[in-house]
């Protein structure tokens, strides 16, 4: 199993990238696939997810400026990041789970799979 993501790179605050995810070596339709991120001293922290059902989930620091969308073919996960702040900068990590429980949505512990990273850098 292989979550690759891609997508990172240096941008001035106010400006957008986005994150891709693919994901192999299993068939991950039933697993919710989401984004967390970790700075510089601090720990990983949930970004967003979507469920098999396409409902998604955000962190409140990036409701209204992120959003997460799955490709056609459910392996792929997206991050459209619009609006970033220096804040945003971190090394960002996509990842799989299997669980179906809705409050572990966030939880990091409940991912049984993690891409290795892309660095999101945002400049003020």
């Amino acid at each position: 199993v292989q979550l690759q993501a891609s997508g990172g790179g240096l941008v001035q605050a106010g400006g957008s990238l986005r994150l891709s995810c693919a994901a192999s070596g299993r068939a991950f339709s039933s697993y919710s696939l989401g984004w967390f991120r970790q700075a510089p001293g601090k720990d990983r922290e949930f970004v967003a997810a979507i469920r098999w059902n396409g409902n998604t989930y955000y962190a409140d620091s990036v409701k209204g400026r992120f959003t997460i969308s799955r490709g056609n073919a459910k392996n792929t996960v997206y991050l459209q990041m619009n609006s970033l702040k220096p804040e945003d900068t971190a090394v960002y990590y996509c990842a799989a789970s299997r669980s179906s429980i809705l409050s572990m949505t966030a939880t990091a512990a409940a991912y049984n799979y993690w891409g290795q990273g892309t660095q999101v850098t945002v400049s003020s």
